[in-house]
């Protein structure tokens, strides 16, 4: 069994089809196929089967799986290792986040880690970070949660074993114009929401879970965009919209958004990998150094 012919299995199991991974690996397809033979005879045992989605696991195969990533990662820490190579850690971000947050991260990990070199991969949605950390194309992601259990905010959890620390807490902001009936009021409750135009994104973003949790069904959805669109339909007067206040900020100050007077819990900063690469050597000590002090 070599890496090589490790390496080979993953790509075809990413992308489904021989002649996929064999584009991604640069090689020919006959060479992949003659890769995953030799690996199936070595093993003693049929890896894949030709379904109507492409290769798909056998039992084996799926046995497979994870000794595959995990020799490769030892293979490539000790690749490092012995060249004197500095660390590399693979952080996945949500893009609502790689311009507010991830900056502050990278000092921390660069203040006391000045031996780790951070690549950053940014998506716009959770799903796509979560299924490169259980895939282990990411060593960690950054996303925003709630709660005591990954997903509490109301997104489902992968089933593989996903360990997190909350670093920073994330204020939300419920805004309107300043023209709007409610910026006057004080000491609102959600049911004084109850006639009003919640602009929100899609049912995966993070506000409007969070807007489910916080104010239920009272105000009704109305579907704008991305945050830069929530703020700018909020500020023209076209409904209310929950935010988180680093997004708002700008707004706030120049008067063109007020904030509601209706208590808000934070949202959580939270960085969530796999706990069973934690065996890698300094693995824990690097991720727990991106949190607060």
């Amino acid at each position: 069994m070599e890496l090589r012919q490790l390496a080979t299995f993953e790509a075809v199991v990413r992308h489904r089809t021989v002649t996929d991974a064999a584009a991604a690996l640069g090689l020919a397809p006959s060479s992949v196929s003659q890769q995953i033979r030799a690996l199936e005879a070595a093993l003693g045992v049929p890896l894949f089967v030709r379904g109507p989605k492409g290769m798909e696991l056998t039992p084996a195969g799926q046995r497979l799986r994870g000794w595959a990533r995990s020799l490769l990662e030892q293979a490539e820490q000790a690749t490092l290792d012995v060249r004197g190579e500095r660390r590399r850690l693979r952080l996945g971000a949500l893009e609502t986040l790689a311009g507010s947050h991830v900056p502050h991260v990278l000092a921390r990990l660069a203040e006391r880690r000045p031996d780790i070199d951070v690549e950053v991969h940014s998506d716009r949605a959770r799903a796509g970070l979560l299924t490169d950390l259980v895939e282990r194309r990411l060593d960690a992601a950054l996303l925003l949660d709630s709660g005591d259990v990954l997903g509490g905010l109301g997104f489902p959890a992968p089933a593989e074993p996903l360990a997190f620390v909350d670093l920073d807490p994330v204020p939300l902001a419920l805004v309107c114009a300043p023209a709007h009936p409610l910026a006057v009021r004080s000491a609102l409750v959600p049911a004084d929401l109850a006639h009003e135009r919640l602009l929100v994104n899609v049912p995966e973003c993070s506000f409007w879970m969070a807007a489910d949790r916080i104010l239920g069904a009272f105000p009704e959805r109305v579907r704008a965009g991305g945050v830069p669109v929530m703020r700018a339909w909020a500020e023209h007067g076209l409904g209310i919209s929950l935010l988180p206040r680093f997004a708002v900020a700008d707004s706030l100050r120049a008067g063109t958004l007020v904030q509601l007077d209706l208590p808000l819990p934070d949202l959580s900063l939270r960085l969530v990998w796999r706990a069973d690469r934690e065996h890698l050597p300094g693995m824990r000590d690097v991720l727990y150094a991106a949190a607060r002090p």
